[in-house]
């Protein structure tokens, strides 16, 4: 079952990230080529969140938006409207049930000059169905 929660959460988030008509693509992983502004999603730590009577795994969902630029402005507005298309992810997943997706943090990079990368992290707690 491990590694399955992950997978179930990042399809809804890709689903739900290709909503927004500002990216250029949704990746699962880094692309070898990709037009800005674009976004990677990963599902990295995957820890134990069952009860008494039941499984459940709590994971970090992590979203990455790319751009160009002289200033992550545009960045930034997308940032918000990844927040809002997450906020609508349904609590039913493929063999899941979402209890909670928290914000955790987030961070704004200069990766090289005119080269952005901001980060946003959040909290999916989940429960076998």
């Amino acid at each position: 079952m491990s590694g399955q929660a992950g997978a179930a959460v990042i399809a809804a988030a890709m689903a739900a990230l290709r909503e927004i008509g500002g990216l250029t693509g949704i990746h699962e992983a880094m692309p070898l080529q990709a037009a800005s502004p674009y976004a990677t999603i990963e599902a990295g730590l995957e820890s134990d969140w069952s009860h008494k009577s039941g499984s459940g795994r709590e994971t970090r969902l992590t979203v990455t938006l790319r751009d160009q630029g002289e200033r992550p402005t545009r960045l930034r507005g997308l940032a918000a409207e990844v927040a809002a298309a997450l906020e609508e992810i349904g609590p039913e997943l493929e063999g899941w049930r979402l209890v909670t997706l928290n914000f955790v943090r987030s961070m704004t990079v200069a990766e090289s000059a005119g080269r952005w990368a901001l980060t946003i992290d959040y909290r999916a707690r989940m429960l076998a169905d």
